[in-house]
């Protein structure tokens, strides 16, 4: 299996047959690596609404009829726009050809912004716990620091966390090695962070301040084999 990180919060997991993207925020993404016009993926998982995650996931989708699945509203409305979906919720797992998925608790908002400025509400946001050949990954989305991610490492075997660090709209570098702590990963990798100038960080910091795993700054393209 091969885990790689994209920018923002794009994380790609390929195993066997299966590519699964989690949040693709690539065109408009200024860090991403990727052409939105020829990633390949049969599944797309989303966290939350927020156009900075689900980015191309609905022209992604229909290109390569990927299934989407991501909470409830969410889903909804992403099945508006002509994806196939898989709805799901906060605490909700299921199993798929290429593993098992649970849906976590994540403090932030989620709503997506249209042309015109509408805005529609998707629900609630969440995290993503991902085994895949036996390896969990944990992907926090975004989220600010909350005393549940200890049980979340306590229930659970985490292999690699991708956890935001970029401050102003999710945890920062403080928060983010408390929670690291609490997750208990074995690797731990920082997301969400340098897209903007008001969540720019030094990852590299972030990663000789952590206590718990092994801190592993991804620049983008590369990638972790299991």
């Amino acid at each position: 299996m091969k885990v790689s990180y994209h920018g923002h919060s794009a994380v790609k997991v390929e195993s066997g047959e299966h590519t699964i993207l989690i949040d693709p925020f690539i065109t408009g993404n200024p860090l991403s690596d990727l052409n939105a016009d020829e990633v390949k993926a049969n599944y797309i998982l989303l966290t939350h609404g927020h156009n900075d995650h689900v980015g191309d996931t609905v022209e992604i989708a229909k290109r390569n009829d990927a299934l989407v699945i991501a909470p409830n509203e969410l889903a909804d409305y992403l099945g508006y726009k002509g994806v196939r979906v898989h709805n799901m919720h906060i605490g909700g797992s299921r199993e798929f050809d290429f593993g098992k998925v649970k849906f976590t608790q994540a403090f932030h908002g989620s709503s997506f912004e249209e042309e015109g400025g509408k805005i529609i509400y998707t629900g609630m946001p969440g995290g993503i716990l991902l085994t895949v050949e036996g390896k969990t990954i944990y992907h926090l989305g975004d989220t600010a620091l909350f005393t549940d991610l200890k049980m979340y490492g306590e229930m659970n075997d985490i292999d690699l966390a991708f956890i935001p660090i970029g401050d102003n709209f999710t945890m920062g570098p403080d928060d983010a090695v408390v929670a690291a702590d609490w997750i208990n990963a074995k690797i731990v990798v920082p997301i969400h962070y340098n897209t903007f100038p008001v969540i720019e960080q030094n990852p590299e910091e972030f990663v000789k301040r952590l206590r718990t795993g092994e801190g592993k700054v991804l620049q983008v393209g590369n990638k972790i084999e299991f």
